[in-house]
């Protein structure tokens, strides 16, 4: 099923009253007040902001991995699943780029830079399996390599399923592990890898790994490691409050996004209504994809299988971006280029912190062209590093 979607048709104002009439009330009378719908609703009122036309399509992906052995779509029935999609329109022969989100997060995030990479690349931005419009699945992974193989085979059943053969992968930190994770399993359908904030790249003497060791002997944080443990996620505490999550969420939005590393502001007011809408929305459905945060983040939110680890085996030209606040640390993605034996660039972006894209999208925008100006553009070589970016 697709739909494509550009300016929202006109509705008169009796006539939006009483659709906001008819889908309110209903919401009013549960204790979560969202469902499918609303997720849809919301990434549509989100995506009004960008100007390219896109197209909006459930991708059925089949109800499990052919031949696989994992429980990665285990459930309690066996019906399809579906992988959201939005797909923007591009000059012909424009390089595809595919773009995964992070850990709580979904494809509307990139909402301020699909305009400026719709201009140069075919732009297909997902929501991951069990995170925002896409299908929720029963999650019954119970390993670290069931967890994986949910997410980076789920990604090859879209891949088959939209039947595209060689791509630019984008990931931003939990993506960015999903991303390379699929990387070093496909390397034969990446042409270019670009790691956002990614997790994975922390090594063990990171002085994170420290403080949490010293907070996990206090009475407090052995209170917080046994909530962990338990999978207790951020959305079961949105869920817990009910008619009161948005609240809880419009303060984090502004919070979170308020101007901290330049004085431009990040959001303006209608963006952040927006955003906070769509993200109560995709926080406080049904629990899936989240659930993997146990089995792929140990605590302190250090990923439990280092992707340093595997440096050596990459395959696939790489480029890693990081605002220079971002808490990942981007000395581990210096360790693992050492051990890469593929080309591997550290740019590092002004003014921005882990969610770079939002916080300077335009620093962000020029090191997305500086990472891809090989498709780009036929003078490679003689392209400089744009103004304000560092390379690490």
């Amino acid at each position: 099923m697709a739909q494509e979607v550009n300016k929202p048709a006109f509705r008169s104002s009796a006539s939006t009253t009483v659709a906001k009439r008819k889908s309110s009330w209903p919401s009013l009378l549960r204790w979560i007040p969202t469902s499918t719908h609303h997720i849809i609703a919301a990434e549509k009122r989100l995506l009004s902001l960008v100007k390219t036309p896109y197209v909006q399509e459930k991708v059925n992906i089949g109800s499990g991995s052919p031949g696989s052995k994992v429980r990665w779509f285990r459930s309690s029935s066996n019906e399809p699943r579906f992988i959201n999609t939005v797909t923007f329109d591009s000059k012909e022969g424009s390089p595809t780029l595919v773009m995964i989100h992070g850990y709580a997060a979904s494809q509307g995030f990139f909402f301020k830079n699909f305009d400026y990479l719709a201009n140069h690349f075919q732009v297909i931005a997902i929501d991951m399996l069990g995170w925002g419009g896409s299908s929720r699945p029963d999650f019954k992974c119970k390993s670290t390599e069931e967890t994986e193989a949910w997410f980076v085979d789920s990604l090859e059943e879209w891949r088959k399923a939209k039947n595209i053969s060689k791509f630019i992968l984008l990931g931003h930190s939990l993506g960015g592990y999903i991303a390379s994770k699929y990387a070093l399993k496909h390397p034969e359908h990446v042409q270019h890898l670009i790691l956002v904030g990614p997790a994975g790249f922390s090594s063990e003497s990171d002085n994170r790994f420290k403080w949490f060791a010293r907070f996990r002997e206090t009475w407090k944080g052995s209170i917080m490691y046994h909530l962990w443990e338990s999978n207790f996620t951020p959305q079961k505490l949105v869920r817990g409050l009910g008619p009161w999550g948005p609240n809880l969420v419009r303060k984090y939005t502004t919070g979170r996004f308020k101007p901290v590393y330049s004085a431009e502001i990040v959001l303006t007011e209608e963006q952040n209504r927006l955003l906070t809408d769509y993200a109560y929305h995709t926080t406080v459905a049904k629990a899936s994809g989240e659930l993997c945060l146990k089995y792929i983040f140990s605590f302190g939110a250090m990923t439990r299988k280092l992707l340093l680890n595997s440096a050596s085996e990459w395959k696939v030209p790489t480029t890693f971006i990081y605002g220079t606040d971002d808490w990942m640390n981007y000395e581990g993605a210096q360790e693992a280029r050492k051990r890469m034996v593929i080309p591997c660039e550290i740019i590092r972006v002004p003014k921005a912190g882990h969610f770079v894209f939002l916080e300077n999208p335009d620093g962000f925008h020029s090191a997305m062209w500086y990472a891809c100006r090989r498709f780009l553009s036929p003078h490679i070589d003689s392209q400089p590093l744009p103004e304000g970016l560092e390379l690490a």
